[in-house]
């Protein structure tokens, strides 16, 4: 059982068809609503691409320079199905994960792997002109099956963020949610980023360690968000 399969197998066993994830930018007037079951394939998906065409295995490390994203909630999950580990430092990744506009940043680290590059983009188009060693996400990860195995067991034992085994990150996360009072029949409206490992934590393992479901809110407009606080039937707000 990876990190991923102890936050997703409750909810999908509960209610696959639940709304998990409702991505808001404010900048562009983008809403994109995941089921339980469509985030678990969009994971199952990036999980593939990570595995079959970047060899990332079990002890690999990742470094993920993303804003709070359901892409980014996805490639997360797909890093930790495989049995890699998150990492901070993009020097110390063998893979790089990035936006379009960090994708220099990415490379300047020189991972021993490569970059791999997300546009982000809501209807799913690529990133043009990028340098031939760099990955296109989206152009490669709809070629994907929706459903991952990996090749060997993941253990708890294993490190899945800065060193931290995923049982204890599970641990911590439940804790969160615990203090944060969130249970599965909430909610969560959210502008947190995911940079910190605070922000990551309750923004993003929190919400799903609770089986609850979370609104996501980039570049938010502050005049909008008790609107979407209340249009989204909202219990509660990070």
């Amino acid at each position: 059982m990876s990190l991923t399969d102890d936050l997703l197998d409750p909810i999908l066993a509960a209610n696959p068809a639940r709304p998990l994830i409702t991505f808001y930018d404010d900048g562009t007037g983008e809403r994109i609503e995941l089921s339980a079951v469509t985030a678990a394939n969009w994971a199952a998906k990036a999980a593939n691409l990570l595995r079959d065409e970047c060899d990332v295995e079990p002890g690999g490390t990742v470094a993920v320079l993303l804003p709070a994203h359901w892409q980014t909630a996805a490639v997360l999950l797909a890093v930790w199905s495989c049995g890699a580990e998150v990492v901070s430092d993009p020097s110390a990744a063998e893979w790089v994960l990035c936006d379009r506009d960090r994708v220099d940043l990415a490379l300047a680290a020189e991972p021993s792997g490569g970059v791999v590059a997300l546009s982000l983009d809501a209807f799913g188009r690529g990133i043009d002109g990028l340098p031939d060693a760099v990955v296109d996400f989206a152009t490669e990860v709809r070629l994907q099956p929706d459903a991952f195995v990996p090749w060997e067991p993941v253990t708890p034992g294993t490190s899945v963020l800065d060193g931290r085994p995923a049982s204890d990150l599970l641990a911590e996360a439940r804790e969160r949610a615990s203090a944060l009072g969130l249970a599965a029949t909430d909610r969560v409206l959210s502008t947190l980023d995911w940079v910190t490992l605070d922000g990551l934590r309750d923004g993003l393992l929190a919400v799903l360690a609770a089986g609850a479901s979370l609104v996501q809110v980039a570049r938010p407009d502050p005049a909008r968000l008790d609107r979407k606080y209340d249009s989204e039937r909202c219990t509660t707000r990070l």
